[in-house]
This record gives structure tokens, sequence and C-alpha cells, in this order.
């Protein structure tokens, strides 16, 4: 009897690495392809060959483009895979600046750290480079929404709008008589920027992230919290800086300063975006208007509000000038990128905040400073952290526990069993639990390399 089975090869007890195989037979079908982050345990996956031949899997699923659900397709692709990657045209639009971004960063990194002599590899090298994200950007296909689509042997694939990021999906798969949906990164229900969630009717099983399973963002206003932590810096004579996500948190935040501006309530003070990857996906927000809810007039006047830096130098008068601005700049959990060069100019001196505006993941620099460090290593080099450092999690993307079971309770009768991914262990448990005692469901959290017959 041929059987069909579940692996998480990555998001399984954290919330980076997401990659989940479906098997039937000799099917092999990846849901997503996403970078370790954060702790050293987890980065050097990255450097693991995966348990199953590349060459095998027949075709990859990218629910959306972050760099922890696409940043390892690269590798895969170098590694012998030659299939199709399917994916919202959004998504392969997204997923093709992040790749792109992601080379470009490994290597300079790389270059960098061998130059300074600060790495413990000799030399240091890229998992990937340029070459490899452009041969996986060829194999991307773009799939629209609501729209089936054959993926290997009797496989099929349905793609639902899930908010989060632009072009984010769930992922419905019918494969060996079964239906497995996955939810990818849930968005939020009511969110300034994003559409909400699409429900989805039935499944046998669900494998859905966990991300914020144990907490509720406040109920504050996010803009009016966005707009307290920067009116209080700026009263010291200070400069926020924000590590942002490029693509999706970038935007809400141009958008956010935007209104707050147009109500009075924002000092005349300069918003600068220094990502040039963070410019770019705002240039998608204009060529897929029908995956937002802001009106074009809107977004266009919330980016003339902001000064976009693509030039390297112009970068560097950003961190030297010690006037009043807020600083807008990738990566979202400071771990590599343009922000570091900020964290390290600000961060020293206490009329200055930093500001984290989403998840910050265990191990990363940015989960570190939340939790207190007084000091963080940048490019080889201690730097004290004397600035204000803050969060703001109501400017989060991701669904919390409540956006969760209302996104589960769209399903009309219940499924077999409910997986519990891409999350931290007490939130993933947290969310198993809410699911058994309010909706009575069997829910899981799968180990990494578990195989769970469907």
């Amino acid at each position: 009897m041929t059987t069909l089975s579940l692996t998480c090869l990555g998001a399984a007890g954290t919330v980076t690495g997401s990659k989940h195989l479906l098997t039937h037979d000799k099917t092999r079908i990846l849901v997503d392809c996403g970078l370790f982050q954060g702790l050293a345990n987890l980065r050097e996956l990255n450097w693991e060959r995966l348990p199953v031949e590349p060459r095998h899997i027949d075709a990859v699923v990218l629910t959306h483009g972050h760099l922890d659900h696409c940043g390892y397709l690269p590798r895969l692709a170098l590694d012998g895979f030659s299939g199709p990657i399917y994916a919202t045209p959004a998504t392969c639009d997204v997923a093709a600046l992040i790749l792109r971004d992601s080379a470009f960063l490994q290597e300079k990194d790389a270059d960098f750290a061998n130059r300074k002599g600060f790495s413990k590899h000799h030399p240091a090298l890229p998992l990937y480079g340029p070459a490899d994200a452009e041969h996986a950007i060829r194999l991307f296909t773009a799939t629209a929404l609501h729209r089936e689509q054959t993926l290997a042997g009797e496989a099929r694939l349905l793609l639902r709008r899930t908010g989060h990021i632009l072009g984010a999906a769930s992922a419905q798969i019918d494969i060996g008589g079964k239906r497995i949906v996955f939810s990818g990164d849930l968005g939020r229900y009511d969110d300034y920027v994003m559409h909400d969630p699409e429900p989805v009717p039935e499944a046998d099983y669900i494998v859905i992230e966990s991300t914020y399973g144990d907490r509720l963002h406040a109920s504050t206003d996010p803009v009016e919290a966005l707009g307290a932590v920067i009116d209080r810096t700026v009263k010291r004579g200070g400069t926020v800086v924000v590590p942002a996500f490029a693509v999706g948190r970038a935007q809400l935040l141009i958008y956010s300063m935007w209104l707050l501006r147009r109500s009075g309530k924002l000092r005349n003070i300069p918003v600068y975006l220094d990502s040039p990857m963070a410019t770019s996906a705002s240039e998608l927000m204009h060529a897929y208007p029908d995956d937002h809810k802001l009106p074009t007039g809107e977004y266009e006047a919330a980016c003339a509000e902001v000064i976009c830096t693509r030039d390297v130098q112009e970068s560097k008068a950003l961190s030297a000038s010690r006037y009043p601005k807020v600083i807008i700049s990738a990566s979202g959990m400071a771990t590599g990128g343009r922000v570091l060069h900020h964290i390290a100019a600000f961060a020293p001196d206490h009329h200055n905040t930093l500001l984290f505006s989403g998840f910050q993941a265990a191990g990363t620099r940015g989960r570190k400073l939340l939790q207190g460090a007084r000091e963080t290593k940048i490019h080889g080099q201690w730097i004290p952290v004397n600035a204000e450092v803050t969060e703001l999690p109501s400017l989060s993307a991701h669904a919390d526990s409540a956006d969760l079971m209302r996104w589960l309770s769209g399903f009309q009768k219940p499924p077999r069993r409910v997986f519990i991914v891409h999350g931290e262990p007490d939130a993933s448990e947290a969310l198993r639990e809410r699911i058994r005692r309010d909706l009575g469901w069997e829910a899981i959290a799968p180990r990494q390399d578990q195989v769970c017959l469907l």
C-alpha cells in the first residue's frame, strides 16, 4: 500500500528554515524552502545536506517570499533540484528580490570577514552566490490564486490569500486521496495594508504556523504607539533606528508614518528608507494593487514623504549625522544589512532609540537587544548599547493567537490532525493546547526531520 507522509525539514521548534516535504509513492513536493537564522546550531543546518536528494524533489511550492521561507532555494538548485517552483505572481517577484539581495549580502559579508579576519572559518564562504540565485529564480512558475494547478503526478495545488505580505498564500495540496492545507505565514485581520486571510472550507490535515501562538497583540493603535516612540526620541534630540523586514514591514511603517504626518502627530523630521531592497519592494506595491488595501494615491503620497537612499555613501552619511530623524533599514532581526552600521553608530548614545517592529527569533541580535543586552558584536567589534531599546509587536504582520484560531475556525469540519510548525516550543505548545481545548481537534508539533504518516 502506498503511503503518504509529511516530514518537517525546518520550522520545527523554531520560526526559521521552513521546509515541509510531502511524499507519496515516488512523488516528492516541498512546501517552502527557507533559510535557518538565529542560533548558531540552526544556522549550521543550512550547510548540511537535506535527508532527501534535491534532484528527487519534483516541485516546490512557496507560500510567500520571506527569507525564512525561500532563502534556501539557490542552494537547493545548486545541489541538484531542477523542477518548477510554484508561487503567486507577486511572490515570484518578491522572492526574486530577496534571493538576489541574500546572495549579494552573503558574498559581501564573506569577503568582509576574510579581509578583517574575524570569521572562525578560513576562508569564510557564502552559502550561495548571485549566479545560484538567478538559477533558482529561472525555475519560478507564477500561479494564480484560486486556480487549480497540477504539481506532479496526480498532485494538485490551490492557493488562497493569507495577508501577511504581498503575494502571501496558503497552499492546498491534494495528493494520494488526501487534502493537506499549509497556512504559510498568516497575516492579521483588519490590517491597515494587507487583505484578511481567506478561509479554507475543508482539509484532511492542516499545517499551521505558530509564531505568536502564545500571545495576543496589544489592542492599542499601533500608529499612535509608533508616534509616541518617535516623539519622545525627537524631544531628546535623538534618532530612531528601525530594523525592518524589507518586504511587508517597511511598507507598513512608511504608511503609518504618513498617517501620523497627515494627522499632525509626527514632528517635521525626515524619514529615511535605507534599504535598496525595501525601496524595490515598495515599487512592487504599485505593480500589484489588488494584493493590498492601499488606494494608489495614498500609497504614492506616503512614499513621497520618505527619502530613499540607494547609495552606500548616502547610507554612511546617515550614520554620521546626529540630527533627529527616523531610519528604516533592513534586516528586521538585525542579522545583517545596512541596519548594522546604523546600530553601531546610534546604539552608544542614550538620546537615540532602537525600535523593533516584528518577531525576533532566538539567537538573533534583535532578540538579545530586546532581552536587555548592553553591548552587541557587529563586524567583529563590541558596541555599547545605551540607546533606548523598545518594540512594537502590534505592528507585526503575523497573526496572533486569536487570529490563528479565527482562521482555523473557518474550516467547516474537523481535520484528522493539525500539525503545528514555525514557532518556538512554548508558542507551539500553547496553540496546540488551545486547539485541543477550544476546537476539540487533535494537534501535534512535529520534531525536526520527524516523518508523520498521513
